[in-house]
């Protein structure tokens, strides 16, 4: 088929779904279990040069006619992708494709216009405006996904934990003060965000005015330190608490080793007294599972059900999270500690936060700095999880 007989409308739809295919594979959506119609915005130079090439003999009013119905096409199309398949077409997404569609094709036009004085010259210009597109695109993605970040006189989040956060780099002090402190991607993400104390009392360090706890699957507690606990809640406190039912944390000493994180939740006799039962979490889950919790993605790991919730509390995904108030406070559980595990939550890319798995470390963001956390420009568009 020649040029003149592959038409406009063929030109602008091959187009389309060339950048629909770029972007839902090369572009993460479909590794990312993610429908965002902005992730193909760094893959824009390619199709547009194309169709750029196609019609380089035509006359500019053909030209941009046809620049028009490509993006109308595109535009229509992952709008209505991402509607059937995440419940919402993603209206800021969708606007930012148009502008970066319309820059990319005429930058891309203009440049096959180019009458260059060599085709190495040309060649050249159209790699770097490719590459430079694709670098500029992935760096102002990362802008607008950036992780969230609590005010700047943020209060400090009182943090206490069993699981191996903090100096993981040896398994002996001299190897620690060797290779240096590695804490956790978690912990780095959490501090990332705003000031945390890790502590190992509650009852020495007692959350400040306006903070809150976060208990990390912590090792036994003495009754003390559940009373402090449940004061600080009922007096107005806000707390998150990931209370395991099997952990899949992985251990870094042998079987039995007390440095290890607990197997399975001490948290007992706090839900107890309020009136909360965690039920034992699947014995042959294989893989991570993945859930939606007020509006946030988050991937779980052998997370055990809540059997027993009193009437105030909310639950999501199939009662494996829960919201309850408690006297003048309120306390987020979940049944799961593995959702801090980096791998189910990190970029693929390391500093891509755009390219993210999950919701997990800004929905805790946004939870233990009462809601204060700055927001990105955009947020993820997941794919609607199945049902259980």
């Amino acid at each position: 088929m020649t040029t003149r007989a592959f038409g406009p409308g063929r030109r602008a739809l091959a187009v389309s779904a060339l950048t629909i295919a770029l972007g839902w594979f090369a572009g993460g959506q479909y590794w990312l279990d993610r429908i965002d119609p902005a992730l193909a915005l760094p893959l824009l130079a390619p199709p547009m040069l194309l169709l750029g090439w196609w019609q380089r003999g035509a006359a500019v009013r053909d030209r941009r006619r046809c620049i028009l119905i490509a993006a109308a096409i595109l535009l229509s199309a992952q709008a209505l992708l991402a509607f059937g398949l995440a419940g919402s077409p993603g209206w800021a997404q969708l606007l930012l494709i148009l502008i970066a569609v319309a820059a990319a094709a005429f930058a891309a036009d203009a440049l096959v216009q180019w009458r260059a004085k060599g085709r190495a010259i040309r060649l050249f210009a159209v790699l770097g405006f490719a590459l430079g597109w694709f670098a500029a695109g992935h760096g102002l993605l990362s802008w607008l996904y950036r992780p969230a970040v609590a005010a700047a006189d943020a209060p400090s989040v009182t943090m206490l934990t069993g699981l191996p956060l903090r100096w993981t780099a040896g398994g002996d002090i001299a190897a620690m003060i060797a290779e240096g402190a590695a804490d956790d991607p978690a912990l780095a993400r959490l501090e990332a965000a705003g000031p945390v104390a890790l502590v190992d009392s509650i009852v020495d360090h007692v959350p400040p005015r306006g903070g809150a706890l976060l208990l990390a699957h912590p090792r036994a507690l003495a009754p003390r330190e559940l009373v402090a606990i449940d004061t600080f809640v009922r007096r107005g406190g806000r707390a998150v608490i990931l209370a395991d039912a099997l952990s899949g944390w992985p251990a870094r000493y042998p079987l039995g080793d007390p440095r290890n994180p607990p197997v399975t939740s001490l948290l007992t006799p706090l839900l107890d007294h309020w009136g909360i039962v965690l039920g034992a979490a699947p014995a042959r889950e294989t893989g991570a599972r993945v859930v939606d919790v007020d509006g946030a993605r988050l991937r779980l790991f052998s997370a055990g059900r809540f059997v027993r919730l009193p009437p105030p509390c909310l639950s999501y995904a199939d009662r494996r999270v829960a919201a309850c108030p408690v006297g003048a406070g309120k306390v987020w559980i979940v049944g799961d500690a593995d959702l801090l595990f980096a791998p189910l939550w990190q970029p693929l890319v390391r500093g891509a936060s755009h390219l993210r798995r999950a919701d997990t470390m800004d929905w805790l963001a946004a939870r233990l700095w009462d809601d204060a956390a700055n927001r990105a420009v955009l947020r993820p568009l997941w794919m609607r999880p199945p049902r259980f």
